[in-house]
């Protein structure tokens, strides 16, 4: 792990899993031209505090007053703002995608650039904190949650959106809009060498997780232009992306490194996330008669071994004077307007009853492990 301010390596290629120092707006803009895959951001939040913020017991609550969180009013943070979501949107290849993160402060200033700039919205996610900071004046809600917005670069492009896997993940419930998840805590929370947290804003790594699972896939470029400590790269290296962050503070990139070199990446049989059943290759059924699989004159078996037909030549069934397909065969023989033909057949094997559909996923799995 380095930290570099060149954006290429020698041979002209996007410099990969690096943390580039210096201002986000200038880095991207040097970056090759629609080269990342996904950006998730983490901007400032702009949070205009007046004064310390105390407990009850008088005691200084450890706040964001940092100085990169401080603009000189709204007409500068929409400066800024604009700035580098058009630097953001150039580096995005045509069907990239962008997660922004923020509070009430900001998130829709952030979200009304989003759009003027082209970005189309695809979804506005709650991150509901399921262990919030209280409130500690007793004058407003428990700010109990921040928003995310994910948009695609343009209205047309072709993002990545891996429904199966955020369904695994959610016990095989479709994945909502709200997420509830702990804010970064306990051990997962970097500490300086005074014992203060690293850095006021950390998110936690199940946020990322979710989000990477869901719009990336391994083998691509995730950028982080508001690195921090490291989230966004940590999940990323994991998960098989590659990332690319950029952080101006020497002390955040400092504690980043030291994350970045603990971590080791899963294999890539445990990264590969669950694809929907379109997305497969489709395998013909006349290839299992091809490659002698099943063979011309075999019999198959109904659900149930209510019906039989028999395997034809030319990938087709007959029975009961019924020739087709395996969906049209099976359709037919049970007055039924439509049949999933291979989980409806089965074939007969050392006096067992296998699906057909297990040979499908037999070729598809050579598929797969072929070399390219």
């Amino acid at each position: 792990m380095t930290t570099r301010t060149q954006t290429r390596d020698p041979a002209g290629r996007l410099a990969l899993n690096q943390i580039l120092q210096g201002d986000c707006i200038e880095i991207m803009r040097s970056l090759p031209e629609a080269s990342v895959d996904l950006i998730f951001a983490d901007p400032p939040y702009n949070l205009q505090l007046r004064g310390d913020l105390h407990r009850p017991d008088n005691s200084r609550v450890d706040a964001v007053d940092d100085h990169w969180d401080q603009f000189s009013g709204f007409a500068a943070y929409d400066a800024f703002t604009r700035d580098w979501l058009a630097a953001a949107r150039r580096v995005l290849k045509p069907d990239g995608a962008i997660w922004v993160i923020g509070s009430y402060h900001n998130i829709f200033r952030v979200g009304t650039e989003l759009q003027n700039q082209g970005y189309w919205m695809l979804n506005d996610v709650i991150w509901r904190k399921s262990n919030p900071m209280p409130n500690f004046r007793g004058k407003r809600l428990t700010n109990a949650h921040e928003t995310m917005i994910w948009a695609s670069r343009s209205e047309g492009s072709r993002y990545t959106f891996n429904y199966e896997a955020l369904k695994s993940l959610n016990e095989g419930v479709q994945m909502r809009s709200d997420w509830v998840l702990p804010i970064c805590t306990g051990g997962e929370r970097l500490k300086d060498a005074a014992g203060d947290k690293a850095h006021p804003t950390q998110k936690p790594e199940s946020l990322l997780h979710r989000v990477l699972i869901g719009t990336s896939n391994p083998g691509d470029v995730v950028l982080d232009p508001f690195f921090g400590t490291g989230t966004t790269g940590a999940v990323a290296k994991m998960l098989g992306r590659n990332f690319i962050g950029i952080e101006r503070e020497e002390a955040y990139i400092q504690a980043a490194k030291r994350r970045l070199a603990r971590i080791r990446p899963y294999d890539g049989m445990a990264i590969a996330t669950t694809t929907s059943k379109r997305s497969e290759p489709r395998i013909p059924f006349g290839q299992l008669v091809e490659r002698g699989m099943l063979r011309p004159g075999e019999e198959l078996y109904s659900i149930g071994n209510r019906y039989t037909a028999r395997v034809r030549a030319d990938g087709s069934l007959i029975g009961n004077d019924v020739k087709g397909s395996i969906h049209q065969v099976g359709a037919a023989l049970e007055g039924a307007p439509s049949c999933n033909g291979w989980t409806y057949w089965h074939y007969r094997r050392e006096g067992k009853m296998v699906s057909i559909d297990a040979l499908r996923q037999q070729i598809r799995a050579e598929m797969e492990n072929r070399p390219n």
